[in-house]
């Protein structure tokens, strides 16, 4: 039977939980997930999980940080003055930003705090520093 492999296109159908078994995400009654393996569209777990599966073949995979959305960086944790964001933005706790990185690269950021001169922002995914479990079932393999 065929396995996937690197430079497959797949479909995977799959359910991710925290370590709590909280699920955070699911394509569960939707369409599958279809991604090339290799072209770093997929944290690396995910990626390395599929290898090797038949078509069919559903498995469960622990992903660690480091392979998922990485280590949670306090350095990724910023206060800026409240004027430097523009004031049609009504800011809320908990809203998500989309601020330019130092690269030119769009950074998504998560406003913690607010006061009145300043806003509290955490550029860290909000999976960073999870662990996370998969149950994947391969679907597809082109």
């Amino acid at each position: 039977m065929t396995q996937a492999q690197q430079g497959n296109t797949v479909k995977v159908h799959y359910t991710g939980r925290l370590d709590d078994g909280s699920v955070f995400d699911s394509s569960a009654g939707g369409e599958p997930l279809e991604f090339t393996i290799g072209q770093g569209q997929m944290i690396p777990g995910f990626e390395q999980g599929v290898v090797g599966m038949e078509l069919g073949e559903s498995r469960t995979v622990i992903i660690a940080a480091d392979q998922a959305y990485g280590i949670y960086r306090p350095d990724g944790v910023i206060e800026i003055a409240r004027s430097e964001i523009p004031p049609t933005i009504q800011l809320e706790v908990g809203m998500q930003l989309q601020a330019t990185g130092p690269d030119g690269r769009p950074v998504h950021m998560t406003v913690l705090e607010l006061s009145e001169d300043t806003v509290k922002m955490d550029g860290n995914h909000p999976l960073a520093g999870k662990d996370l479990t998969f149950d994947l079932e391969l679907v597809g393999i082109s």
